[in-house]
């Protein structure tokens, strides 16, 4: 079996390298050629050393008639399917090669004519396929949804040991549910490959150990034995990334065209709610405040003025400009923000403390539009707790991301899960006299500086926002000092 890999990293160097060391009892792989744009690649290196066909464009690999198998390390989907597409029919995917080492790795280790030595190489090299070669998350199932085998990355994100695994049904697991995964929206990929004897693909919903949804995408691949299906190999890769991504793409779509949308529409209504205004304080002049018509107007102006609010907010929206960077400590902004929001928490015997890093690196952004964005995220929390609450503002440095996190978290009545997902959108609030702008204005102004907002709520238990501004590492050293 000729191997051709794209992606010439470490994992492409541990693959020659386990290929080379190891004797193979049903095949005979050997890599033949391996394409990276990167010429100075572990692997890349170690396949001109072994005189292996060596390329900076994998579409190269279409073009042969001796290669069996492509095998794609990159850890790109596009790439992957790319290949899938354009490869020969002949030509297999990682997939089908995966199957067919670890259905020689099962084979051998059920024969008892091999010796306890031969075994232990035979297990080595199954837990390099699954643990070093396979990166993303690797379950073997049989055919009653029990799992076999689990590789560490998976256990890992679990929060679970392999005992607690292994043996248990594979829905239990990863689903939290009782029965297999069914239905157009979640179907089970092992059912589907038990049923075609084919490899198959879907999305699915994990849980993490915190019970945050992670989105999936799952890959099973069959394990035979002789012309029986015994159970299947699945390869998860974690796409929530890419999930996020595109709500994020969508929803700053959608708030340009609501934006442009808003500007023409309050614009156009300005005009005629200042003629109400004026015509309704003009007559009113000319009443007695005992006339009951000054109490009508008094309602007309009254609605007048608080339809020009929203306008109002409708124009702030609208007008989100570009913001005017300069460098500012983050703590100094907090400091403000606080002052500037004091009164509004003293008023409901709400409790403002600060809790913030010291020495943290300075960030480049707009220091109005900042300070807006946390004004909005402080006065929903103090309209969001009781009397005798608190309120928690926080800074602090990620060194790993070069990031600055700033938290607002609140002792108040919390966020409904089904309103989580709607809390950015314009126009949309829980309060009964909000425009529902405050919080997609902030939402932008944080996009616009590079960073992002994040919330963590539950009924009952208060909310957090998290917001996350990217420093600019020349500001300040790793440290973070």
């Amino acid at each position: 079996m000729n191997i051709a890999v794209v992606g010439g990293g470490t994992r492409c160097k541990r693959l020659i390298e386990v290929i080379e060391r190891h004797e193979f009892q049903e095949i005979n792989p050997k890599v033949v050629a391996v394409a990276d744009l990167n010429d100075d690649a572990p692997g890349i290196i170690i396949a001109k050393k072994n005189g292996l066909l060596v390329t900076n464009d994998y579409n190269d690999f279409f073009k042969r008639d001796d290669i069996d198998l492509i095998i794609e390390l990159t850890g790109k989907m596009d790439i992957y399917n790319d290949i899938l597409n354009k490869k020969k029919k002949t030509v297999r995917a990682i997939a089908n090669s995966t199957a067919q080492l670890f259905w020689e790795i099962s084979r051998i280790s059920t024969l008892h004519k091999i010796t306890d030595q031969k075994l232990q190489e035979t297990r080595a090299r199954y837990k390099a396929i699954i643990n070093e070669l396979i990166q993303e998350d690797v379950l073997v199932i049989d055919y009653n949804h029990r799992i076999v085998d689990i590789n560490e990355s998976l256990l890992k994100k679990l929060g679970l040991q392999r005992q607690e695994v292994i043996g248990r049904h594979c829905y239990e697991i990863t689903h939290r549910r009782d029965q297999p995964c069914s239905g157009e929206h979640h179907p089970c990929p092992l059912i589907q490959t038990l049923e075609t004897q084919k490899p198959s693909q879907t999305t699915h919903i994990h849980l993490d150990k915190d019970d945050k949804e992670i989105h999936y995408s799952i890959s099973t691949y069959p394990l035979r034995e002789g012309d029986d299906i015994i159970g299947a190999i699945e390869i998860s890769r974690d796409i929530t990334g890419d999930i996020n991504n595109q709500k994020a793409m969508m929803r700053q779509e959608k708030l340009a065209s609501i934006g442009r949308l808003s500007a023409g529409v309050a614009h156009e209504i300005n005009n005629p709610l200042t003629t109400i205004l004026t015509t309704a304080m003009l007559i009113q002049e000319d009443l007695d405040p005992e006339d009951e018509n000054y109490k009508e107007l008094e309602t007309i102006t009254k609605e007048t003025l608080r339809c020009r609010k929203i306008v109002s907010s409708l124009l702030d929206f609208a007008r989100q400009s570009q913001p005017s960077k300069k460098e500012n400590d983050i703590n100094d902004i907090i400091r403000e923000s606080e002052i500037l929001t004091k009164k509004q928490a003293a008023f409901k015997d709400v409790a403002l403390v600060r809790e913030l890093t010291a020495d943290i690196p300075t960030v480049m952004v707009d220091k109005g539009q900042i300070q807006q964005a946390l004004i909005n995220l402080i006065i929903n929390a103090i309209e969001a707790t009781d009397a005798d609450g608190k309120i928690m503002i926080t800074s602090g440095y990620d060194p790993h991301d070069h990031s600055i996190e700033v938290q607002i978290i609140d002792s108040g009545r919390g966020i409904a899960t089904e309103d989580m997902d709607r809390l950015f959108d314009p126009f949309f609030t829980t309060k009964e006299e909000g425009t529902g702008l405050g919080l997609a204005i902030t939402h932008g102004i944080i996009e616009q500086h590079g960073g992002a907002v994040e919330v963590e709520s539950k009924i009952g238990q208060g909310t957090t926002f998290k917001i996350k501004l990217p420093v600019t590492v020349a500001h300040g050293n790793e440290n973070g000092v």
